[in-house]
């Protein structure tokens, strides 16, 4: 049985919870953003709601004409404006109900809303962030009461079904523990696996009925027991023949994916089409700086000390500026 779950700047990362009270993220401390401009926006929102037993009043809509991929630095600043002035101090968490937009010029919209908008990444989308994420493997269970940060992920809605079916995977997923299995793919693309250091060695950790598979190959396939996969690849193929937990949560090491609607690399919007619940990209070029991608090590402790899959990934990215976090945020698999 596993010891520990890997290494972080040289300190063993352990399963024991952050201090006495464990996560507990309630509905009331969500806050459910949807675009009126989009009807499906609007309903899944309201499908949201009812099925995690979020008030009403914690319902915000907002009006984005057109749905752009990008905001400009100008625009999200009235939008945020009006946004904080809809916002309740017990809100600790922003789901934002729609696909796009998903950026603020070099910003995803999920950083630029949980930490304000970095216009110095823009001038260098490659430097190391100026502005650190103060919640990375923190302590903290209330983000904005201790930080001033609340938490945001972008639930996608394509179409309503597809929305609906994300949240459904989410919401089935809570107290489930399943016998699983967590795959880390360092692979053949030297480039995108500079995480790899970070993948915690093969093994069983008991507790959580998970099994860790730490392998040196381009891809899995045919593979039925899918929990987490990390892996570095452009374009990751066979995610056809994968069957994922509720639960699942998955990513790829890559420069753009999360320009979710965009076309020149595998968008993070597969992952979750493939059946996972929750993923992470870049919207612009970051270079692979490890800092600006979920830590493999930090994200599994966390999310096997019961956090949720928007804590567990926002913990999980030191740098987390240009990285869009999607998914349905409550799922809880391991939930105590």
């Amino acid at each position: 049985m596993l010891q520990s779950l890997g290494v972080v700047a040289g300190e063993a990362i352990s399963l024991r919870t952050p201090n006495k009270d464990g996560y507990n993220l309630q509905p009331a401390n969500v806050a459910v953003i949807v675009n009126t401009d989009n009807p499906d926006s609007v309903r899944a929102g309201e499908y949201y709601l009812k099925v995690r037993s979020i008030p009403a009043d914690n319902l915000i809509k907002v009006s984005i004409p057109g749905s752009p991929k990008k905001l400009s630095a100008q625009y999200f600043s009235q939008f945020r404006q009006e946004l904080d002035a809809l916002l309740q101090p017990g809100h600790q968490v922003i789901v934002l109900m729609w696909t796009a937009p998903y950026a603020v010029e070099c910003n995803s919209i999920t950083s630029a809303i949980t930490m304000g908008f970095d216009p110095e990444q823009c001038a260098n989308t490659c430097a190391p962030a100026k502005h650190p994420n103060r919640y990375f493997n923190s302590r903290s269970l209330k983000p904005f009461n201790d930080l001033g940060y609340r938490l945001s992920m972008l639930l996608p809605v394509q179409s309503f079904d597809e929305a609906k079916a994300l949240i459904d995977r989410g919401f089935a997923s809570d107290y489930s523990a399943p016998a699983a299995t967590a795959y880390y793919l360092t692979t053949s693309d030297t480039n995108r696996s500079s995480r790899s250091v970070f993948f915690p060695p093969s093994g069983k950790v008991a507790q959580r009925y998970l099994e860790i598979k730490n392998l040196k190959t381009d891809s899995i396939r045919d593979v039925q027991d899918v929990m987490i996969y990390q892996t570095g690849l452009v374009t990751v193929p066979h995610l056809d023949t994968l069957q994922f937990f509720p639960g699942a949560i998955a990513d790829h090491l890559t420069s753009t994916g999360g320009d979710l609607l965009g076309s020149g690399q595998m968008s993070s919007l597969r992952w979750l089409e493939a059946g996972a619940t929750a993923s992470y990209g870049t919207v612009s070029e970051p270079c692979n700086y490890w800092q600006k991608f979920p830590n493999p090590a930090v994200l599994l402790r966390h999310y096997l000390m019961g956090a949720s899959a928007i804590e567990a990934y926002w913990k999980s990215v030191a740098w987390p500026v240009q990285g869009v976090f999607i998914g349905e945020p409550l799922a809880s698999p391991y939930r105590r």
